[in-house]
């Protein structure tokens, strides 16, 4: 009777685990960016550059209830579901963050500045 009651508390730990590993690998992270996508959601204002889940990029021309108003061309302007909101573009965000291609050509400039002193004295070892 005692290695069954043993291997019943085992199998019980053993399910805890798991489902200890599921929340915090599964569902708390996945609360988090419900949140997180609330947040944005509800912070939807006017002149807002979005990004539908259909791919959709348009400017937020009016927010209402439940709905969201967005100009896709000059005179193109559909109605989405808030929910139908991806992301939102935002152009501080991408003018302060350095673009990869910025970033390469630093490094590059580097390598550059680095290369003429070593052929430099390359040259006066010979």
């Amino acid at each position: 009777m005692d290695s069954t009651t043993g291997s019943m508390w085992t199998t019980f730990i053993m399910f805890g685990a798991i489902i200890l590993i599921f929340y915090f690998l599964i569902i708390r992270p996945q609360k988090k960016r419900d949140k997180e996508t609330q947040a944005m959601i509800d912070s939807l204002k006017k002149g807002d550059k979005v990004i539908t889940i259909g791919g959709i990029h348009g400017t937020v021309v009016a927010v209402k209830e439940k709905t969201v108003v967005l100009k896709v061309d000059d005179n193109a302007r559909i109605e989405f579901l808030k929910t139908a909101v991806s992301t939102v573009v935002n152009k501080d965000a991408v003018k302060s963050a350095p673009s990869k291609k910025k970033e390469a050509e630093k490094k590059a400039e580097a390598i550059e500045e680095t290369k003429p002193e070593e052929a430099v004295e390359s040259k006066e070892e010979k």
